[in-house]
């Protein structure tokens, strides 16, 4: 055969393959995500994960890992929106946010981004507190998601230092751990999953919340 002709097929073959790669990763993730909604993570098995993906176990430590690393895996794209870890600062909104020049702009297009990140986290972030509990991988990634995301809210407030606008007698770590405690699933359950506010109901409220707690009066209406 013509060595251009292979190469041609090479070229050919790997779009093929990587969009292959990229559909059984999905299938994985998506069957993990249920049965660990649905089972708990310690009643789930790999094997149980591969045949509801309709793939071998081999398949899918090759293309995704074990247990914990299905799990942090649904976690990071949870919060991604996307079937890969994306970096708080790549996000969309997050540029979103550091374009914005008034706080309360600032606030209103997080506590909007929040609410779609917390409708597809939510049950799967309380699926890892529960394996927190008894295996320690999934405790070390229960961990460094709240140290990221404290992390994450000090680099928040100080973005919204720079609009001059946050009050004077809060600290910038004061206000990162405000918005920290309630940007938390936890908040969400408790008042949308047990309360049983609307998302948007959710977003107004957390919005008005950070513009009456964090910034200096008057305060435009809202």
């Amino acid at each position: 055969m013509n060595e251009n002709v292979k190469v041609d097929k090479r070229r050919y073959n790997a779009p093929r393959r990587a969009a292959q790669a990229a559909d059984t990763r999905h299938a994985i993730l998506v069957a993990a995500r249920a049965l660990f909604v649905e089972r708990g993570y310690a009643a789930t098995t790999v094997a149980e994960i591969a045949t509801q993906a309709g793939v071998s176990v081999d398949t899918v430590y090759a293309s995704i890992g074990r247990k914990p690393v299905l799990l942090r895996e649904l976690v990071e794209t949870a919060l991604s929106g996307t079937d890969h870890a994306i970096p708080a600062r790549q996000r969309e909104y997050v540029r979103a946010i550091r374009e914005a020049n008034g706080a309360e702009d600032k606030i209103t297009i997080y506590a909007e981004a929040l609410v779609g990140i917390q409708q597809r986290l939510a049950p799967i972030f309380l699926a890892l507190r529960e394996a927190a509990v008894t295996d320690a991988s999934c405790a070390r990634v229960w961990a460094e998601i709240s140290e990221r995301r404290a992390v994450n809210m000090r680099e928040f407030a100080a973005d919204l230092r720079g609009t001059g606008q946050l009050r004077d007698d809060l600290s910038d770590d004061e206000v990162a751990d405000i918005i920290w405690s309630m940007n938390a699933t936890e908040y969400w359950v408790l008042l949308v999953g047990e309360r049983q506010w609307t998302a948007a109901r959710f977003r107004d409220w957390l919005a008005d919340a950070w513009i009456r707690l964090l910034l200096r009066a008057p305060h435009s209406a809202r």
